[in-house]
């Protein structure tokens, strides 16, 4: 079974057929949200689409891993910040069963 992929020029096709907007304008949306989530997250702030999911930031202690290239050495990993998607009941919801429905997922 073919995996079903929508990049950012497919999504900003399907915004503008959807909402009636031209490409441009669903791309500077796109462009627009993108911005918006990333400076946010870059405050220590959180996005919530309510029934959709939450964007948020999260903070990775400094950690001693292993060198792959010599697993014998033992390298400090850094304290780092990461984003963090936390899907939503509606996404979790509309998710439920697809794999009873699709055996192939």
């Amino acid at each position: 079974m073919d995996t079903l992929k929508v990049n950012k020029n497919e999504l900003a096709h399907r915004i503008s057929e959807k909402v009636g907007v031209t490409k441009k304008q669903a791309e500077d949306m796109i462009e627009a949200f993108v911005d918006i989530v990333t400076t946010t997250l870059q405050a220590s702030g959180e996005v919530t689409i309510a029934g959709f999911g939450a964007f948020l930031s999260k903070n990775r202690k400094p950690r001693t891993g292993v060198n792959p290239q010599s697993p014998q050495e033992k390298i400090q990993i850094p304290a780092v910040t990461v984003p963090k998607f936390k899907a939503g009941k509606g996404l979790k919801d509309a998710l439920k069963g697809m794999s009873q429905n699709n055996p192939a997922v």
